[in-house]
């Protein structure tokens, strides 16, 4: 009897222990290897202070045969082409984290690092702008790319420039990257305020452009459709890019584009699932329903609770709590395809983080058609998505690369797959690279730290081999929107205040004029995000 008992006690102990570690992750370790990831994916001049030594400079020449400099930007995912349009959501989401959790990152030490990451795709865009209705989409040629596997420092692949134009428009590429420009010029206007009048200026080109000439950008350039097929058109984009222009300037003419454009262009009609770099409304009905809770509705207010609605549809959806619910594992994750599904897991977090801040700062609930959600229950869904990536699964595996014990060791991507250019030179072929590195079965010689992985299938199962690109590849966009997330988590679950008009009081704006944009002048920017409170107390690091 004593010896059960003991052993019972035993068992009880070791239960205890195994809850006990795993209640809980490193956010801040999980932040930080989430932000060194993009520098992973860095193409052109790399900078002195590059943390992973282990990537070197690529595609030094891109864009010079067409007489522009396009050195720069990022490859995507695992392959080394720059794609326009997931790009530009990358940097969108990246800013977006930013603006609304840039205090949580600068007291983690993380701003500086994020702020960089996103200026490196910044950068890239306003040369790839070279003209008001001339934006480059593309550098590199997928199928051509996939038939080899090469380092990027060495790739020998064509390295052709995509561009669309007036004759041959793309108002969803051009739209995305117009949000991504409005987005961070609002993350600069207080330490960089020439540079943020820049980034603006090209903001509202890139408006008007995708406006005024409409067109989906995979009918211009169309070796992108088979990998990045605009499926949702333009409509969801042109929104999109309004609704960042209105936060970074509060220019009225972007409200109003907003109330008038709604109902016709789908921003309160369409009941969403998810939200990525092609379907953008979720994130629309998301931005428009702060600015309703705001109180700036105005004259748009009926049109701007209908896009709340879709908002809120989304967010019930998430918790399984609406009409038509978001699939789940049999262990919670959320699932929406079996290709790189971890993109919609990251992006649908960060819609419901900001949600519950949003909620939160409001003092009321998520009203859902099977009873009233509190803002605390929105956020430890976005807590178990991210803890199920950590860790917390059935496989008891991170799918974020280099967090954890047992995390993905054989990779979907060139870089990581073979031993650094910067240990052995000597030159791999195009095919060569697959028969000597891509074959392995062995651990990749570079760790692609913080690299989120597209993850396990609808039953939680997932295979850790490096041609099992569905589930092995990662992706920037990937880990845009987790930035923001992490940086929220890291608080815990109180205390947190969006600081919404009404709520706490906000201080005075810095005007910027940015150079005048045809038929156009912005007006002041709203004195709305983190970075007026944070600035008044120190500089930002850059």
């Amino acid at each position: 009897m004593g010896s059960r008992t003991t052993i019972s006690i035993l068992v009880v102990l070791l239960l205890g222990l195994v809850q006990l570690a795993n209640s809980g992750h490193d956010y801040k370790q999980a932040l930080s290897k989430s932000i060194l990831f993009f520098e992973a994916q860095r193409s052109g001049h790399l900078p002195p202070n590059q943390r992973v030594s282990w990537r070197s400079h690529s595609g030094l020449y891109d864009g010079k045969s067409s007489g522009v400099d396009l050195v720069g930007g990022y490859y995507d995912a695992g392959d080394n082409v720059k794609f326009g349009l997931p790009m530009a959501f990358t940097v969108t989401t990246m800013c977006w984290s930013i603006i609304e959790y840039g205090g949580q990152l600068e007291s983690n030490g993380e701003l500086g690092h994020a702020i960089d990451a996103v200026k490196w795709g910044t950068d890239y865009f306003i040369k790839a702008h070279p003209e008001p209705n001339v934006l480059y989409g593309e550098v590199g040629d997928g199928k051509s790319d996939h038939y080899c596997w090469q380092r990027p420092e060495e790739m020998t692949t064509d390295r052709r420039a995509y561009k669309i134009d007036r004759n041959n428009p793309g108002s969803d590429l051009a739209g995305e990257t117009a949000a991504a420009m409005a987005a961070a010029s609002i993350v600069f206007h207080r330490s960089d305020p020439s540079y943020s009048a820049e980034l603006l200026r090209h903001a509202h080109q890139l408006f008007e452009f995708a406006d005024k000439y409409r067109g989906k950008y995979d009918s211009s350039i169309t070796v992108a459709q088979k990998y990045y097929r605009s499926v949702s058109g333009y409509n969801d984009e042109l929104l999109w890019a309004a609704a960042w222009l209105y936060q970074a300037t509060n220019d009225k003419y972007y409200l109003d584009y907003l109330g008038k454009n709604g109902d016709s262009m789908g921003g309160t009609g369409w009941s969403m699932t998810e939200f990525g770099w092609d379907v953008k409304y979720a994130g629309v009905q998301t931005l428009v329903a702060k600015v309703l809770m705001q109180g700036k509705g105005g004259e748009h207010t009926a049109v701007f609770e209908r896009y709340q609605q879709k908002a809120e549809q989304f967010m019930c959806s998430l918790l399984g709590k609406s009409t038509k619910n978001i699939k789940k594992t049999p262990g919670g994750l959320i699932f929406r395809q079996s290709w790189n599904n971890m993109q919609f897991v990251t992006s649908a977090s960060f819609l419901a983080t900001v949600y519950s801040d949003y909620l939160s700062s409001s003092k009321r609930d998520l009203r859902c058609s099977q009873g009233n959600i509190s803002p605390s229950q929105l956020l430890d869904f976005s807590k178990s998505q991210v803890d199920y990536i950590l860790g917390d699964n059935p496989r008891a595996t991170s799918y974020m690369v280099g967090y954890g014990e047992n995390y993905p060791r054989q990779v979907h991507h060139r870089g990581s797959s073979i031993v650094s250019f910067n240990v052995d030179q000597k030159f791999v072929t195009c095919r060569g690279g697959y028969a000597t590195w891509f074959s392995r079965k062995g651990s990749d010689p570079n760790v692609l730290t913080g690299a989120l992985v597209g993850g396990p299938d609808a039953y939680d199962n997932f295979a850790d081999q490096r041609d099992n690109y569905e589930q092995t590849e990662p992706a920037t966009y990937n880990n845009a929107p987790l930035l923001g997330v992490l940086a929220r988590l890291i608080s815990g679950s109180t205390g947190f205040d969006q600081l919404l008009p009404g709520v706490s009081p906000t201080p005075s704006p810095v005007i910027i004029k940015p150079a005048p944009v045809p038929q156009r002048k912005p007006t002041k920017p709203p004195g709305l995000s983190y970075l007026d409170f944070l600035c008044q107390h120190r500089d930002i690091p850059i």
